[in-house]
């Protein structure tokens, strides 16, 4: 076996894994507000958003495309730099995992490969006009979009309802709810499974294995499907915890809107090729919902730690992905990114190894909020 087929194997390997982070870090998106409310159980919750997630990432292949040739220039990548921009991805994901930060996994990935690309081949092989029209524009009006639709649907929904008793509309919207979380998680599909597989495919086009306009082989897809899916199933407790219970105590009927807003947007966003973040607009509903209910009390303080992630997360990824292709660069081929890659794996198993201390699961995610993570409680919810 050649090295650049064990380089290929390496990358393909990162990029499932980043897919895997990818989907316990959003799982938050689909199913925290029906958690929260109870419309759901927490594991029924999150295998119903595993099994959604996978359908939704045969849906579209727009998003795929615009990763794979919207952002950087194919031809000056190389599979180290692809390599070193999924580690930058990896990294950020983790560290906002285990705070419990719902950031952008999207965003994490394409700085990341945005920060490798310019420091192993210069300004002039990143596609800075795509970068603004297809991931900046779309990252400030996404979350603007949903907390204005949030919060004109969740007004509406009391208004209409206003009349009907509370226990009837609670189970309603509870019913409701799991309609709107399956849209939800089947739009996640269509959205951020899409992001592994144009990086996969970005990395067999540097390969030379396709051609440099082809789309994601039928292996490709089934693969990135199935290690997001997987992820979601996990459950990513300590952020659907901060996005269920963090921003604004939600109701059935704020639930319901706040889905429903948040897979109208992410749907609209697949089919143009948007790759936004699914976050920015679950947190954006979830913010609406707070702001369309009467009274309701909104999280300031907690939305503000969420912005200023997101404001990181593309200069941060960036940086990790650069140092990561200079790490692997000097010491060079193969080896260079296998001890890259190590080193990402020990630094993730340590992540995992500190959140043990303060474990979040499917028994205390709706322990009353607190702003700490609640006392560890052991799991017996199924």
């Amino acid at each position: 076996m050649d090295s650049n087929t064990v380089l290929l194997g390496v990358v393909v390997a990162t990029a499932l894994a980043f897919d895997f982070t990818n989907g316990f870090h959003d799982t938050a998106n689909a199913m925290a507000t029906s958690i929260a409310t109870g419309a759901l159980r927490p594991k029924i919750a999150v295998a119903l958003a595993a099994i959604l997630n996978f359908l939704g990432a045969f849906l579209s292949l727009a998003v795929a495309a615009t990763i794979a040739t919207g952002i950087v220039e194919a031809g000056a990548i190389t599979l180290t730099v692809v390599f070193a921009g999924l580690v930058g991805g990896l990294a950020w994901n983790l560290l906002t995992w285990y705070f419990g930060i719902p950031s952008s996994s999207s965003h994490a990935l394409i700085g990341g490969v945005v920060g490798a690309t310019l420091i192993a081949a210069g300004t002039s092989a990143v596609k800075g006009a795509g970068i603004v029209s297809k991931v900046l524009i779309p990252a400030v009006l996404a979350p603007l979009a949903a907390i204005l639709v949030a919060t004109i649907g969740t007004f509406l929904v009391y208004v209409i309802t206003r009349k009907v008793p509370d226990g009837i509309r609670a189970k309603g919207f509870r019913i409701g709810q799991i309609g709107s979380a399956s849209l939800v998680s089947l739009a996640h599909g269509t959205n951020d499974a899409q992001k592994t597989m144009g990086i996969i495919t970005l990395a067999l086009i540097a390969n030379g294995t396709l051609g440099k306009d082809a789309g994601p082989p039928l292996w490709v897809i089934v693969c990135s499907a199935s290690a997001i899916a997987l992820g979601t199933y996990i459950g990513g407790w300590r952020i659907i915890r901060t996005l269920g219970k963090g921003l604004t105590e939600i109701e059935t009927p704020q639930g319901f809107a706040a889905e429903g807003s948040s897979a109208a947007v992410i749907f609209a966003s697949s089919h143009f090729g948007f790759p936004l973040s699914t976050t920015h607009v679950c947190a954006g509903s979830v913010i609406g919902s707070g702001l369309g209910k009467r009274l309701a009390e909104v999280r300031w303080h907690v939305a503000g730690q969420m912005a200023t992630a997101w404001l990181l997360t593309l200069p941060a990824a960036a940086v990790v992905g650069a140092v990561a292709w200079k790490g692997a660069d000097l010491i060079g081929g193969a080896g260079g990114v296998t001890v890259i890659f190590l080193l990402a794996l020990l630094g993730g198993v340590g992540l995992y190894l500190a959140s043990r201390r303060s474990t979040v699961n499917a028994a205390n995610v709706n322990a009353e909020w607190t702003g700490r993570t609640p006392a560890p409680v052991k799991e017996t919810v199924r």
